[in-house]
Formats: structure tokens, C-alpha cells, sequence
């Protein structure tokens, strides 16, 4: 599946440096395949608001642990216990417990969050400056990091091609902004210069103003 280079942080495998053709209908406006891959990608986000649901907490267990675990209520993680099923809560902590006993053996130092050993021998995670400190916070950290996981092409679970090849998630608004960019992007600035004669070239940066000394008479 096509993949975009790294950036965020989060580690993406066999990421490619060539970015494969989308296809397209033959009467689209010429936008470069990047871009119109990562627009429909975007499209399909916004028009899919349940991907970023409780079964993506695989995606990153740690992540979602700190970022949206810690802020639920108890009735809030019932009910996502709900949503999962008695097999989808129990591979969900054996994610998580393995996830953190990797993060132990091997701690990251530019990770948002650690982890140690408290007095009984349990895993307990040590705060960061850099965690969320809200639920809303947390929440929209969590939605970017998926957000831009999804739109670098690292969810192995999910199949690429059809959004990616599908001209249905095209969205004509942002190609004629990006093409209306692109256009004033490759042009060069030109400015007036009036002559002494009158005629006008396009070189210099304002007009030249005649007769003026720049010194006010009164």
C-alpha cells in the first residue's frame, strides 16, 4: 500500500520513496497523484468519523492508555467494554500489558510518556509534562496522531486502494484551491515603471515618479 515519509514520530514500516500513480477519471483537472491521494484520504476521514472508534486503541495501545484511558469514568469505559465484546476487551490488555513491558525493557526518551516498576513489582507509567492534562486535549491529540498515521498510509489493517482509487472521495473545492495556488506559486512578481516617455515595462519594483525631488515646497 502506498505510504508517505515519516514525520509525527510514529514509526510506519516499509514506508516506499516512490509514491505509486492514483487512478483517475480523464477529464480531472491535472493535480499532482500525491496530492489528490492525500485529498481523498482527508475526505475519507471526514466522512467517516467511526474510524477513529475503540477498535483502533490497537493501533497504539500505549498511546490510547494515556491519552484517552485515563480520562474515561467508569461508565464510559463500560460502555466501550460494550462496544468491543468480552474478546475485544481481552486483546485489547494483552496489547497494552505487552506494549508496556516492551516500553520498560526498552524506554524511549523522546516518548510523551515512561514507564517503571512500582514497590510491588507492577507497571506504573510516569507522568510527562508533555501528556495531555485534559480529556478534550487528549482526545484531539489522539485524533491527530491517527489522523496522520492514516494519511501516511501505516494502517496495515486497512485497504488503501479504495479510497485512494476511488475519484468518489474527490473533493473539487480543495483541487481548484490547490491548483488556483499553484498557479500564483509559479508566477513571478512583476511591477510598473513608468519611463519618461510614458511607456511602461514590466521590470523594477514601483513607478518611477517624474518631476518629484521628494522635498515638499510650501
Amino acid at each position: 500500500m502506498p505510504r508517505f515519509t515519516e514525520g509525527t514520530g510514529i514509526p510506519i514500516r516499509n514506508v516506499q520513496d516512490v509514491f505509486p500513480v492514483a487512478k483517475s477519471a480523464p477529464n480531472q483537472s491535472a493535480v499532482p497523484d500525491q496530492i489528490r491521494v492525500k485529498n481523498r484520504r482527508k475526505r475519507y476521514l471526514d466522512t467517516h468519523p467511526d474510524y477513529f472508534g475503540p477498535q483502533l486503541e490497537l493501533a497504539d495501545p500505549l498511546l490510547y492508555d494515556r491519552l484517552i484511558r485515563r480520562f474515561q469514568t467508569p461508565a464510559e469505559r463500560e460502555a466501550e467494554g460494550r462496544q468491543k465484546g468480552y474478546s475485544g476487551i481481552l486483546e485489547a490488555d494483552l496489547y497494552r500489558s505487552e506494549a508496556k513491558l516492551d516500553a520498560l525493557r526498552h524506554p524511549d526518551p523522546n516518548s510523551i510518556f515512561t514507564y517503571k516498576r512500582g514497590p510491588h513489582g507492577e507497571i506504573l507509567a510516569e507522568e510527562r509534562d508533555e501528556v495531555p492534562a485534559n480529556k478534550e486535549d487528549g482526545q484531539a491529540r489522539w485524533r491527530w496522531e491517527m489522523e496522520t498515521r492514516f494519511m501516511r498510509g501505516g494502517d496495515d489493517d486497512f485497504d488503501y486502494s479504495t479510497v485512494d482509487d476511488n475519484p468518489d472521495y474527490d473533493d473539487r473545492a480543495i483541487e481548484e484551491q490547490d491548483a488556483e495556488d499553484r498557479y500564483f506559486d509559479a508566477q513571478e512578481p512583476e511591477f510598473l515603471v513608468e519611463s519618461d516617455q510614458g511607456s511602461s515595462q514590466s521590470q523594477g519594483r514601483g513607478r518611477e515618479l517624474q518631476g518629484e525631488t521628494g522635498i515638499q515646497d510650501f
